[in-house]
């Protein structure tokens, strides 16, 4: 993938907090911008689109459209709501129908669709720390918890798509936090995302102190939850993206080494490989591409669309 590959994309990042959208070939060649995900769906879809529009007179025709957006999702294209966002705590946004709107805006052009986890791990596979590999996941920590990844070569599907951030995990002793998930609660996105951190410091991630207990409790959370991926997928790597992971004052390399002591700790030995020994600091990663993981993956899913044609 890359200039060579003819293919103009045009590429949209719908997150719980802003749409990122871009136009280019790759993480070299990309035009972006980002507007609130807040207000009326289809008013944010028509400045979203419109954007992608003013584009085309600056660099020619959009080949096709790539979105990785947040879920749950409808990803069956033998379903009547193929395309439409499901449940989502998100205001507004229940069985919209998101790619619908982007065809009608772009008609007869390929669009490519999958979750924002999945589309970012695409990005990680082609151009950052998953390429070489076949079986990876790729988690992001920030307004929600999600992962994505492969296994085989292929993008996890299956009867939806997988909704890791709600995974229930063990509770650290004595933490009696309630989780800030409107459905469950205390599962893995309601005990660790951007906004349950705020609710259980008061104070957001990026100016938490670093030595504020709420780390340990986080990375501990963590590490439950990667323990749990690594006994049910058997990844050959964890990337983990997002706001969160950046750890505010503790730092970002701080707290990938006390998830890897805590992953440790919850696999108990069980799992002998010298990927979960000598050689985790390779195991579990931030992403190369960092912020631009999500956008980068939603390129690749339209140059995606675009090759199967």
């Amino acid at each position: 993938m890359g200039k060579d590959d003819g293919v103009l994309a045009g590429a949209i990042e719908a997150g719980g907090t802003k749409f990122v959208c871009a136009v280019g070939t790759g993480p070299d060649d990309i035009s972006r911008a980002e507007l609130p995900t807040r207000g009326d769906p289809a008013q944010v879809l028509s400045r979203v689109t419109g954007w992608l529009r003013q584009q085309e007179r600056v660099r020619g025709k959009i080949n096709a459209v790539g979105m990785g957006c947040f879920g749950p999702i409808d990803l069956n294209r033998e379903s009547p709501t193929y395309g439409s966002i499901l449940s989502t705590p998100k205001p507004n946004w229940t069985n919209f129908d998101i790619v619908g709107t982007v065809q009608n805006a772009f008609p007869n052009v390929p669009i490519g669709f999958d979750t924002d986890v999945n589309a970012a791990a695409l990005g990680e596979y082609y151009w950052g720390n998953a390429r070489g590999l076949e079986d990876f996941v790729y988690i992001t920590i920030g307004t929600g918890i999600g992962a994505g990844g492969m296994s085989g070569g292929h993008l996890l599907h299956g009867l939806s798509h997988p909704e890791m951030g709600h995974i229930m995990l063990p509770r650290v002793p004595g933490d009696t936090f309630e989780g800030v998930c409107p459905f469950h609660g205390a599962c893995w996105e309601g005990l660790c995302s951007g906004p349950a951190l705020l609710r259980r410091a008061g104070s957001p991630a990026e100016v938490l102190p670093a030595d504020h207990e709420c780390w340990s409790v986080q990375a501990q959370y963590i590490g439950y939850a990667i323990a749990n991926i690594v006994c049910i997928l058997s990844p050959k790597r964890v990337i983990i993206g997002g706001s969160v992971q950046k750890a505010g004052n503790l730092g970002s390399e701080r707290f990938f080494q006390m998830i890897r002591e805590r992953v440790r700790e919850s696999l108990k030995g069980y799992i002998v490989v010298p990927e979960l020994e000598e050689g985790i600091d390779g195991f579990i990663v931030p992403p190369v591409l960092g912020d631009t993981a999500g956008i980068c993956g939603a390129l690749s899913l339209a140059i995606r669309a675009r090759d199967r044609l």
